[in-house]
This record gives C-alpha cells, structure tokens and sequence, in this order.
C-alpha cells in the first residue's frame, strides 16, 4: 500500500515542526504535578488533562512526573511529603492542590523558597496563591460553586440538607459543604454536614449504610449533596434502600456516566461540574510555557467552575463523560 504523497508530506512536516520545537527548549521543562490517589475516579480525568498536555511537554524534551498519595487517610501530611520529594528531584516547576493548608502550606512555601514555580490548582484560591507566591490557581470557587447548589436545592423544594463529606478536614470539602448551607439558608432552609471516616472514601456499601442510617433516624431530610460522584452513587443506592424515592432529592459535586444517567431519567437533581479536564491540562500548559518562554496569563483565578448539570443540559454532558474528559 503507497502512501499518498501529500500525506506523506505533511507527516514530514510535522515532524520537522516538532524537531524544531525541540531544538529551541534544549532540554524542555520537567514538571511534577502532585494529585490524587491511583483509583479516585475524578482524579482519573484531571490525569487524562495532564498527559494530553504532556505530549506537547514531551515534544519539546521536558518530561511530566505524577505523585499521588496511597490513601487519604492522612491527606495533609501525607501530600506534604510528596511535595517534598518533588523538590528534592530539582524540577522546573511544581503545581499542587491545597487540600489541608495547615499541614501543606509548610512544603508549597518551601517549593517557592526554592525558586521553583509553584501553581495550585483543583484545591485553594487566590488568596492562598498570592500568599504563597504561586503563579494562580486554576479551578473552582468552592464556597461559591456550594452555595449555588444550596440554592439550587431551595429553589427546587429540598430545605433540610445533608452533605455528606468522606474526606472531613479537607479544606476544599469543608468550604464545599459550608456553601451549601449558606446558600440553602439565605431561601430559609438549612444544611448540616455529615461527617464520614476518610477510611470510608471509595468504600460504596459503608456510605450508603451512613446515609441510610441519617436518613431513618430524621424523616425531616429532603436533600442529600455529597461531595463526589461515586459518593452520589452510593447516596443513590441509600435513598432507594430506605424507601425516600422521590422523596428525598440527590445532588453532587462532580459527575460520572451513572451520575447524569440519573439526571436524564429524572433519579437525580443535579450535579455541580468543575472540569477537571481542564485543571489538568491549563495547569500543565500554563507552566510549561512559563518556564519555557515566561508566558503568562493575566487572568487570576482561572476559574474552571462551577457549572449546574441538570435536566435541561444533561444530554450534551454525556459524550464528554463518554470520552474520559467529564
């Protein structure tokens, strides 16, 4: 089978072009990017950013680096250390959640002392970013994506929440939670959190007994909000088992194919979407040009959410999920 010559010429092309590419960044930009455990299925496609901007890291001789802790049963202590080790392999850049400031900020300051650019990204703000000396946070507004699901449950008849936390400590889970009560009150309901052993995360049969357990013991319940989507799933599964189906609303942070197949029959309120796609990928792309050219962005925070999936736009959610990007 012959090659067509103007196929044939374009792939040359190409590869002269990345050849190029290579030859201007001599030795390209090694980045480690700290993120979450090995099976957290969210954390699953903020990686897929990552590697998809990776190949133009790798293009140009540089080289990406991922560190996840084994568990999250020590988040902030544990994160710190692989902040630290990342340091210690004198990299050209560095980004990293802020998931427990007071265990994290230690190490993410200790990056920046170093002269090596530091980008939070998926957990924090800029505030934190600015105190640190990190380049900007790419991500979402927790406190301002939980408040608008708090309201969007009010407007929507639930006015006695749950939101059940399975990483409790987890700064960008607290202020998650803290959101959904300051937006369900401000329409006169309310919203208590429930917290769960972090052992507990990824563990679907012993959360669906700790929100079947709440929901018996107060039949005042009318909403439930977890703070992921295999949490929403197990939620789910507790709402049938205690026989509240169609009586207790279900709403999440983050969203799976399971998630919005319940949003398009009608099964589940609505999910708060913040693209860790993107996170993954803006985060890699921006530090890769900042420490190849000194390019940089004016725009700070780089919000990537939050975003409310529901009825009227759960269709068009669907292919990204589909193809790992959602």
């Amino acid at each position: 089978m012959k090659l067509n010559k103007k196929i044939f010429k374009c792939v040359v092309s190409a590869a002269i072009l990345v050849a190029s590419a290579t030859v201007a960044v001599a030795e390209g930009a090694n980045i480690f990017v700290i993120g979450g455990k090995a099976d957290d299925p969210f954390f699953a496609v903020v990686k897929r950013g990552v590697e998809d901007a990776a190949m133009i890291v790798e293009a140009q001789g540089g080289s990406i680096k991922w560190l996840g802790p084994q568990n999250y049963d020590n988040l902030g202590a544990d994160v710190a250390k692989l902040i630290r080790t990342a340091i210690s392999q004198n990299p050209d850049a560095i980004a990293s959640p802020n998931w427990v400031p007071e265990a994290m900020d230690g190490a993410l300051q200790a990056v920046v002392d170093a002269g090596i650019p530091l980008l939070l990204y998926n957990a924090g703000n800029l505030d934190k970013a600015k105190e640190l000396g990190a380049l900007n946070y790419i991500g979402s507004d927790e406190l301002i994506a939980g408040t608008a699901g708090g309201a969007y449950f009010a407007t929507h008849g639930s006015m006695n929440v749950i939101c059940v936390n399975t990483v409790p400590g987890a700064a960008n889970l607290e202020a998650r939670c803290q959101g959904v009560s300051d937006g369900i009150s401000s329409d006169g309901g309310k919203s208590t959190q429930l917290p769960l052993p972090a052992t507990s995360f990824g563990n679907p049969t012993a959360v669906a007994q700790a929100i079947k357990a709440a929901l018996l013991k107060d039949d005042t319940i009318d909403g439930i909000m977890t703070i992921s989507a295999g949490d929403a799933n197990s939620a789910a599964n507790a709402i049938a088992q205690a026989g509240l189906t169609g009586k207790v609303q279900l709403g999440t942070f983050d969203l799976d194919e399971t998630t919005l197949d319940r949003i398009d029959t009608g099964e589940q309120l609505f999910a708060i979407d913040q693209q860790p796609y993107l996170q993954g990928f803006l985060t890699v792309s921006l530090l890769n040009s900042y420490v190849n050219y000194g390019l940089n962005v004016p725009t700070a925070p780089i919000l990537t959410g939050p975003g409310i999936i529901d009825a009227a736009n759960v269709k068009v959610t669907i292919a990204g999920v589909a193809a790992g990007v959602r």
